[in-house]
């Protein structure tokens, strides 16, 4: 990057990034209906914490999405072309799918929003396979590092509809009503699958399933060996672990501790979204100037500090809402910053020739805390109160850090200017 700062003006203002806030935005708002709409509107109709801690178990899709992830890359669907074609299958089932929760009652057909839960869980991973797909055949190297926290600022953008809009409207609106405007939310990610182009590649897909399914694992393997794969894994698994247990319960947390879901809607949610932008750009900015490998260091270490807010908020134990909205604007600023870089890392991994199946790979694994680990959290709770949970979370959140000495050290050669 040149003194004169251009190439910075033209990597913020071009087209690619204001794709990637849309793919950031159209992936974010179905999990966040799962992690967020869903555990406060079964809260609300007083399902205990153990059934809903359990609900983390239906976004194993996320988890084990790179088993179908070949096919992604293997096949196009008859309209749109390879990638755009399964973008828009997968953003229209879920803007079908997401309204039905509010036809059923919590706690007659428990069973029955499990299912639902799990459908709109694999609609809402295949969307990821294609998307980080898409994403990384759009953007050149040098944009890797901004594009990516680009797209997860957009990504956690998305959390302030189902995590606040609809938890105000919640308070006004039947939860049918709630639901339903809450997938609207799918139609810009839909106006946008519609316009953008199919990437230019160098290469073309793989020419055959067997290809699609061995080939991504096989290269990962052979490119440093097996040990330093095995450890790559371990760091993708590890470095988000305390973060994600930290905020599987957040909207039961904050009901618990005395707030309204109005104010939950309101602070909770909102003191996180300035603090979110300024983070991501940051990210993003910080990391065309110092690299990801010392960017994953910084981030990640103000990642860890900002989980003992919630120790402090549940320490205090009375609905504060300066406290909060405190507490909350360092966690977005934090986690921010952190998910900024681990996706930047992600995608520099990723070879360019098998783009969905390595990236479903790498995030699959980084979203098995999300999605097993955090099915026992509400147990964790119930068994050792607040406070105590949250720093266990962040004590889960240094095994990562010290991986960093391995998978990404810090004297790696600094970008060129």
């Amino acid at each position: 990057m040149t003194g004169s700062g251009q190439p910075l003006v033209a990597a913020l203002l071009n087209r690619r990034m204001l794709i990637c806030i849309f793919t950031g935005f159209s992936s974010g708002l179905p999990l966040y209906v799962l992690i967020n709409l869903l555990p406060a509107w079964l809260r609300s109709e007083h399902v205990d914490l153990k059934a809903i801690g359990l609900f983390g178990l239906i976004q194993l899709p996320f988890t084990w999405k790179f088993l179908w992830s070949p096919l992604v890359d293997r096949y196009a669907l008859p309209v749109l072309g390879r990638r755009r074609g399964w973008m828009l299958a997968t953003q229209l089932l879920l803007l079908a799918s997401i309204p039905l929760f509010g036809a059923l009652q919590p706690q007659l057909e428990l069973w029955t929003i499990a299912y639902l839960a799990a459908a709109v869980a694999f609609f809402a991973a295949t969307q990821d396979i294609v998307l980080d797909a898409y994403r990384r055949e759009l953007l050149p190297d040098l944009e890797l590092g901004l594009g990516n926290a680009i797209h997860v600022q957009a990504y956690r953008i998305s959390s302030l509809i189902p995590g606040a809009m609809s938890l105000i409207l919640a308070d006004y609106l039947p939860w049918q009503s709630v639901f339903t405007v809450t997938a609207l939310f799918m139609l810009p990610g839909i106006a946008n699958t519609l316009l953008v182009s199919e990437p230019v590649l160098a290469r073309p897909g793989p020419r055959t399933l067997g290809e699609a399914v061995v080939e991504p694992f096989h290269e990962f393997v052979t490119r440093q060996g097996w040990r330093q794969a095995a450890l790559v894994l371990a760091f993708i698994f590890f470095y988000k672990l305390g973060d994600s247990m930290a905020t599987a319960l957040a909207t039961p947390f904050y009901l618990d501790m005395g707030f309204t879901k109005s104010q939950i809607g309101l602070v909770a949610k909102n003191a996180g979204l300035w603090p979110s932008i300024f983070g991501g750009l940051l990210a993003g900015v910080w990391m065309l100037k110092i690299g990801i490998n010392r960017a994953l260091w910084l981030f990640g270490a103000v990642q860890l500090v900002s989980i003992l807010g919630f120790a402090w908020l549940a320490h205090v134990n009375q609905p504060d809402l300066a406290l909060l909205a405190g507490v909350i604007g360092f966690e977005a600023l934090g986690v921010g910053l952190g998910t900024a870089a681990f996706v930047a890392f992600i995608a520099r991994t990723t070879d360019p020739r098998y783009t969905a199946t390595q990236f479903a790979l790498f995030t699959s694994l980084a979203v098995v805390p999300r999605s097993v680990v955090n099915a026992s959290t509400g147990w964790m709770v119930e068994a050792m109160g607040w406070v105590d949970f949250y720093l266990v979370c962040t004590a889960l959140a240094l095994p990562g850090m010290a991986l960093l000495w391995r998978v990404a050290p810090w004297n790696e050669p600094l970008p060129k200017t």
